[in-house]
């Protein structure tokens, strides 16, 4: 691609502190663009920046309200398209609609591959993501897709911390594969626990594979957002005879209603992404850890046609250099 001066941040109205953070990485100004919203709620989009011919990098995380930040960035995407820009690459860091990623029941929509293919029909021509839901995903898109992974950023808040036999568990066996990388990141053993969803916002905890008796236990989630799978997972732990329970989740987009359930689970600490705004935990631990420096390294190797294979790699020996 051209020089780095050519390179183009477009920030829209989703996560506006991730967004100066990844600017700050890269020392690159975002974009002057107008993203607001007449009063009819139909969103507007101007950018006053001349961007003919530069590598454009929008910004946005399709979190709640994901309908609305969705189409947010479908706009800004035209607007970059038609403003003659050289590459768009959307930045996802929280892809919406993951979880509707197949058809498990007569007559439903596979939705993550819909949002799919109106970024690519709005012009899109790279995605650049983190953690999907369903690793899958990245084959609905015909155009590529840099799937990165948080755990080099949240290992490293339990390096530090002196924990007794520990164990890493994944609350579903949907998540084996993240908790397998972490156990392995942090030298600790594996355990499963298996669950039943009796609703969207609720789930029953069955059975565990594995041994937690007298050991720290960390939760690995790529999501949460009522907190459901991980507090029954938690107390289901903690019956088991785990001693500590603490919880990393990639993307914790929580309401009112995940942190009064956290609140009253075994878990007595969520580590966090920045990759969405977090509300007031209102005394629940929450520790947020900012993936700007992943992201903003993604976005320099992107633009300058570099290998991004090693931000991919979670192996802890890689990582450290």
């Amino acid at each position: 691609m051209s020089p780095s001066s050519d390179l183009c941040l477009i920030a829209g109205n989703a996560n506006p502190p991730l967004s100066k953070s990844i600017a700050e990485q890269l020392n690159v100004p975002l974009a002057d663009a107008v993203v607001t919203s007449f009063p009819d709620s139909e969103t507007f989009v101007k950018i006053n920046d001349n961007i003919r011919g530069r590598d454009v990098f929008i910004i946005q995380p399709t979190c709640p309200p994901a309908n609305h930040n969705l189409m947010e960035l479908l706009i800004m995407i035209d607007a970059a398209r038609r403003a003659s820009a050289d590459r768009i690459t959307a930045v996802i860091p929280f892809y919406g609609y993951a979880r509707q990623d197949r058809k498990d029941q007569p007559r439903v929509p596979i939705t993550a591959k819909l949002v799919a293919n109106l970024l690519t029909a709005a012009g899109a021509n790279r995605i650049l993501t983190m953690d999907l839901h369903a690793q899958q995903i990245q084959g609905f898109f015909d155009i590529p897709v840099d799937h990165l992974y948080a755990a080099p950023v949240l290992y490293k808040h339990f390096v530090g911390k002196k924990m007794q036999n520990l164990v890493v568990v994944s609350p579903d066996v949907g998540g084996l594969k993240m908790a397998y990388a972490y156990s392995n990141m942090l030298n600790a053993g594996l355990a499963i626990v298996a669950k039943r969803r009796k609703s969207p916002t609720e789930v029953e905890s069955l059975n565990l594979i594995g041994e937690v008796k007298d050991a720290d236990v960390i939760l690995v989630d790529d999501l949460t957002e009522t907190a459901g799978t991980l507090s029954s997972a938690s107390n289901f732990l903690r019956e088991a005879g785990a001693r500590n329970v603490f919880a990393i989740v990639s993307h914790a987009v929580l309401g009112k209603m995940g942190i009064d359930r956290l609140k009253k689970s075994a878990i007595k600490e969520l580590v966090t992404t920045d990759s969405v705004p977090h509300v007031d935990s209102e005394g629940f631990p929450i520790t947020v850890l900012s993936v700007a420096p992943l992201l903003g390294e993604a976005i320099r190797r992107i633009h300058s046609n570099s290998s991004v294979t090693s931000l991919f790699d979670v192996n802890v020996a890689k990582l450290s250099h």
